[in-house]
């Protein structure tokens, strides 16, 4: 089985449900008359708008308070009917984390530009879509680097299409808390942003049927975050000369 075309980011999606995907909503317009153009916008439309304004400052808001706050996390996933997940993620130390499952498990560290995910959990990624390798033993205890040039927030950033969905807006933990949606086909995500503090405490998914729920705590409580030794760590190239012998 050759690796040519494979990039580590294009697998992540299978374990991380904590917004990995970034899921971009789809717009219309419909055309209209030149005195439709000239026209002042309704103020339904200007409601609209500033709704959606505010929607993107909220979750800018929640974003750059998350990028500069040390937290741990941890929940069910969508990639496997039994996969557990947890986070720790540190401004200055860079983000773990770590999956278990009867299907898959291994750890993922991603740090200044660079994820490192071990090689059992890449492979059993890989299988999950139809490229089957075989780790041999000694490489079971591997780190792959990928060098994907994005900061390690795409792990749990809100994406910026989400809009309000003040209906669900709930306390959770003593702490009110706005709800925001993104959605997608079979795929949905629901954020809870604390109003008070803008951290996200809650991400309830939804993808093919399968349901997660995450939670966030322990903001600018002490981590300790180190990744993998520089002898453990293998390029994805040289991992792919190592599996296939090419």
């Amino acid at each position: 089985m050759k690796l040519m075309h494979l990039r580590l980011r294009a697998t992540c999606p299978v374990v991380v449900t904590v917004a990995l995907c970034a899921l971009v909503a789809g717009c219309s317009g419909s055309g209209g008359t030149e005195n439709d153009v000239a026209s002042s916008p309704s103020s339904a439309a200007v409601d609209d708008a500033q709704t959606s304004s505010d929607a993107r400052s909220a979750v800018g808001r929640a974003n750059t308070t998350m990028r500069g706050t040390a937290f741990h996390a941890s929940g069910n996933s969508t990639a496997s009917a039994d996969g557990k997940q947890e986070i720790w993620s540190d401004p200055e130390q860079g983000l773990r984390l770590r999956y278990s499952g009867s299907e898959m498990s291994g750890d993922m560290y991603c740090n200044d530009g660079t994820t490192y995910t071990s090689a059992t959990l890449l492979a059993a990624m890989l299988k999950q879509r139809g490229q089957r390798i075989d780790v041999p033993e000694e490489l079971s205890d591997v780190y792959v680097s990928s060098e994907t040039g994005q900061g390690c927030d795409a792990y749990y950033a809100i994406h910026e299409s989400a809009s309000p969905v003040p209906e669900k807006d709930k306390s959770i933990g003593g702490k009110q808390t706005e709800a925001f949606e993104v959605a997608s086909g079979s795929t949905q995500d629901t954020y809870y942003i604390a109003k008070d503090v803008n951290h996200l405490l809650r991400l309830e998914s939804s993808r093919d049927g399968r349901t997660s729920v995450t939670t966030y705590d322990s903001f600018g409580e002490k981590l300790s975050i180190s990744m993998p030794a520089a002898e453990k760590v293998m390029t994805m190239d040289r991992f792919r000369e190592e599996v296939t012998g090419s």
